[in-house]
Parts: structure tokens; C-alpha cells; sequence
């Protein structure tokens, strides 16, 4: 078969370990860098081009799009589903995970467990928003952002006036959520692929660090992963739409909390933490992905793109009767995702 990997750095780790499983089981590898395609809109025909040629026909496509050029690698991701090129991971569902508001607004739809998780865009509704999310110390959170960047540790009232302002000042849309006390600077890693759990790793931070992110530093180790943990790891991909992904979730007492789902995980720390050859198992999936889409019908195709924007849609709620009297008018309330359980929820 003939692979495509989309990659800004055909050296980068995670993106040289594909190559080489691919090549390993007999497949023809290529390496392009999402920025150097051409997107050709016409009528009926849609058609990309490098170095001003036509991209050759592939089996499959892995995207691996980096959060600083996820609009263009997007936008070459969506050519492909619309050539009939079969992607693992469609841009439907790497948009969804990239925006950790709208991941968790679906999760929890789902009826999946997350932290207490409020968005607010105007000063008046922090101290609600604090409240909310159980006092201080919080977690603010950038809406999109990877490896830890942009998620800070505020420990009181003061410091998240001061962050938010300032971010919301720089135009940047926060999250702000509870605090897990009892996750003590640990999470799990779990990499799903094609609906099966096939590595985890426990993630353990840095002393003096909250975030346990291997990139700020952490430590990742072995983990056998519990019965409910698994489960809640496959729904998640599932209500994302991803064929490939890496789920982070906390140890809370009530069970697995979902931090956040990333559509394009990095596989050097958990191929070493778990002994899995992670990128082997992509492989694998890739060519069953492959030769179950091979025959179908654009109309098909364009059908199930079609399905998964079709599965955000939540039917009408019904008005409460304050709402319905006006009651509030004028007053912007903070958007609040809870687990789901008989519990508020309200999306921005």
C-alpha cells in the first residue's frame, strides 16, 4: 500500500517511528509537510498539488497536524476526505479535540466524567466561575493549546482576575476548571486506536510542578490499566470520532475524570514507558482502515462526514420558566460542563 504521513518534520520521533513500522510490514512511506500542498478548489473535481504537481494516489493518510498549523492542515485534511481518500482521523474529529471547550462539551454529553469546567468572556461572572469550579486553586486553561502550554495553576481569587484579564485582553478564549486535589501532579495516557486500548502510561510530574506532561518535564511509568479506565478511554475516541487517539484522564476518587483528548499523540514516552510498539499497531489498524474504506461510494463517503457533524447537534431544551419571563436579561452567565450525572450543564 501507499502511505501518506503529514508531518512538518519527517525526523521527529513519532513521525520516523510510523515510517519505519510502515516500511517494516512492506508499505511504501511518504513524508509531507501539510504546508507545502496546494488546495485546489474547482467544481466537482477537487485536487491537491506539490511543487506544483498532482499529489500522487494514496492508500490511506495519517495526519500528524501540529497545533500551530491546524487551520491549513485541516483545510489539507478535508481535500482528502473529499478526493476519497481514506484518513485516519478526519478533520471533523481533530478540530473537535483541538478545542478542549467544545471535546469536553461532547464528552460529557456522552455522559463521561470531566472536571467541573466553566468558560466566562466577561469580569462579572469570575467569582460564579470560581465558585463553580470549587474556590481556589483552579486551573486556567487556554481553550486550545498542547504539551502543557498554556494551562497555569492559580492559587488565588487575585491570580485568576489577573489571568484572565490579561489573556482575555490578548483576545485568547480560558477555560477555568476544578482542581483535582487527589490526582497529586499524576494523570494516565491512553492511546486508543481504532476503538482498542493498546498502551497506557501513568504520567507523574516534576517536583514543584502541577503538570505531569512529559514535555514539562514528568515522568512516565508502566501502568496495567484498570477495567473502568479502559472503558472510559474508548468512549471518549469514540464520541470524538477519532481513529487514533491519546486520552488523558485523572484518578478522582469518583473514578476516571477526562482532561482532554489529543487527535495526533506523541508516541516516544509511552513506547518507552509501556514497551508497545505503538506506532506498529497504527500501522496495522491503518491497513484494515484502509481496505474497508477502498470501494465505497463518494455519496457514502460524503454520508458519513455528514454523520459525525450531524452528531454535535443537540436537540432544543426546553426553556425553564425564568428564562421564559426574562428573568436575567442582561446578565452573561459563565458556561458550565459537569460529568453529566443529573447534574448543570450549559453550553457557550
Amino acid at each position: 500500500m501507499r502511505f501518506l504521513v503529514l508531518s512538518r518534520n519527517a525526523s521527529l520521533y513519532s513521525t520516523s517511528r510510523i515510517v519505519l513500522a510502515g516500511r517494516a510490514r512492506g508499505h511504501d512511506v511518504s513524508v509531507i509537510d501539510p504546508l507545502d500542498f496546494q488546495i485546489v478548489v474547482s467544481r466537482g473535481r477537487p485536487s491537491l498539488l506539490v511543487g506544483g504537481s498532482a499529489v500522487p494516489r494514496f492508500d490511506i493518510v495519517i495526519p500528524r497536524i501540529g497545533a500551530s498549523i491546524t487551520n491549513y492542515g485541516l483545510a489539507v485534511v478535508r481535500q482528502f476526505d473529499l478526493m476519497g481518500v481514506p484518513v485516519l482521523n478526519g478533520a471533523v474529529s481533530i478540530a473537535r479535540s483541538r478545542d478542549k471547550l467544545r471535546a469536553l462539551q461532547l464528552l460529557t454529553r456522552r455522559k463521561l466524567n470531566v472536571p467541573i469546567t466553566v468558560c466566562a468572556r466577561s469580569p462579572a461572572g469570575v467569582e460564579a466561575a470560581l465558585s463553580l469550579v470549587g474556590g481556589c486553586p483552579a486551573i486556567v486553561k487556554l481553550q486550545q493549546g498542547t504539551q502543557g502550554i498554556g494551562t497555569m495553576l492559580a492559587e488565588t481569587p487575585q491570580a485568576v482576575h489577573a489571568l484572565l484579564e490579561t489573556f482575555w485582553a490578548m483576545g485568547q478564549d480560558i477555560v477555568l476548571q476544578e482542581y483535582v486535589r487527589e490526582s497529586k501532579g499524576r494523570d494516565i495516557r491512553v492511546i486508543v486506536v481504532g476503538g482498542r486500548v493498546v498502551a497506557a502510561m501513568r504520567r507523574v510530574a516534576k517536583p514543584g510542578e502541577f503538570r505531569s506532561n512529559l514535555h514539562r518535564g514528568g515522568k512516565g511509568d508502566r501502568l496495567k490499566l484498570p477495567r473502568a479506565y479502559r472503558s472510559v478511554a474508548i468512549r471518549a475516541a469514540k464520541a470524538m470520532g477519532l481513529e487514533v487517539a491519546g486520552v488523558d484522564m485523572l484518578e478522582a476518587r469518583s473514578g476516571p475524570k477526562l482532561l482532554e483528548i489529543n487527535s495526533s499523540p506523541g508516541l516516544e514516552g509511552i513506547e518507552r514507558a509501556s514497551g508497545v510498539d505503538v506506532a506498529g499497531a497504527i500501522i496495522e489498524y491503518a491497513e484494515r482502515y484502509a481496505a474497508e474504506q477502498r470501494g465505497l461510494s463518494r455519496r457514502t463517503l460524503e454520508a458519513r462526514i455528514a454523520d459525525v457533524i450531524h452528531d454535535e447537534r443537540v436537540a432544543p431544551r426546553r426553556l425553564g420558566r425564568a428564562a421564559q419571563n426574562g428573568a436575567g436579561a442582561g446578565r452573561r452567565k459563565p458556561a458550565l460542563l459537569t460529568n453529566g450525572r443529573g447534574a448543570r450543564r450549559a453550553a457557550s
